[in-house]
């Protein structure tokens, strides 16, 4: 008898700790949860407030001005336009969310991480270099030249980044597994972090003099 219950319990405890595993942005327990910023009369549902279903419109599932290239005069020579709960409040516990992004020629949307989804890229227009990383120990890099029509996978959490690798503009449009991935770049996290890391520390990490540390935390 001990024994039969102790071997439920364990079934138990594995179903268990599988659930919460995979549990990135859980299934949605109602038809909708439109985001709300007033919490009066409202239920607290993975990470916003739900409208009352009462008062939910078309709007709130709807976003205009996807087809606007963004402004690719920065330094990296990339635009990200996000689509997510935060531009439509109906996409709350639903768990995905998309983004627009724009190249300049041999522009790139330098290497990142979306701690929270996976990330599904289609090239719109040019021709794109991409690519991630796998985790410790083996950084295993896998890459590929993306055209016009082609789709590429960057798997949950992991470093990837995309090149403009053509002498045009280029333009993705990528769909991701929450409703607010997040974004680490990997550069400004570590060189621009507020306050700054020690310069010692990265120093010892990147195994880089010390001056050319602060330099770099200088542009950042």
């Amino acid at each position: 008898m001990k024994m039969g219950v102790s071997f439920l319990v364990t079934v138990a405890l594995m179903a268990l700790v599988s659930s919460l595993a995979s549990a990135f942005d859980p299934s949605p327990l109602q038809d909708t949860c439109v985001a709300i910023a007033e919490p009066e009369n409202a239920v607290f549902v993975n990470g916003k407030f739900c409208k009352n279903p009462n008062l939910t419109k078309a709007e709130d599932f709807f976003y205009s001005g996807l087809d606007k290239p963004g402004n690719i005069s920065n330094p990296v020579g990339s635009a990200v336009t996000p689509v997510n709960v935060e531009q439509i409040p109906g996409l709350n516990t639903l768990g995905i969310s998309a983004v627009r992004i724009d190249y300049a020629p041999y522009g790139q949307n330098p290497p990142h991480t979306h701690p929270r989804a996976t990330e599904i890229l289609t090239v719109l227009e040019g021709t794109l270099l991409v690519g991630f990383v796998t985790s410790n120990p083996e950084n295993r890099l896998f890459t590929k030249v993306l055209n016009k029509g082609d789709v590429f996978v960057f798997p949950i959490g992991l470093i990837h980044f995309q090149f403009n690798v053509g002498h045009t503009n280029a333009v993705a449009i990528a769909g991701l597994s929450s409703q607010n991935p997040g974004v680490i770049t990997i550069a400004n996290a570590v060189f621009g972090s507020d306050p700054a890391i020690d310069p010692d520390v990265l120093s010892r990490a990147f195994q880089l003099d010390k001056n050319v540390v602060k330099n770099l935390q200088s542009r950042f």
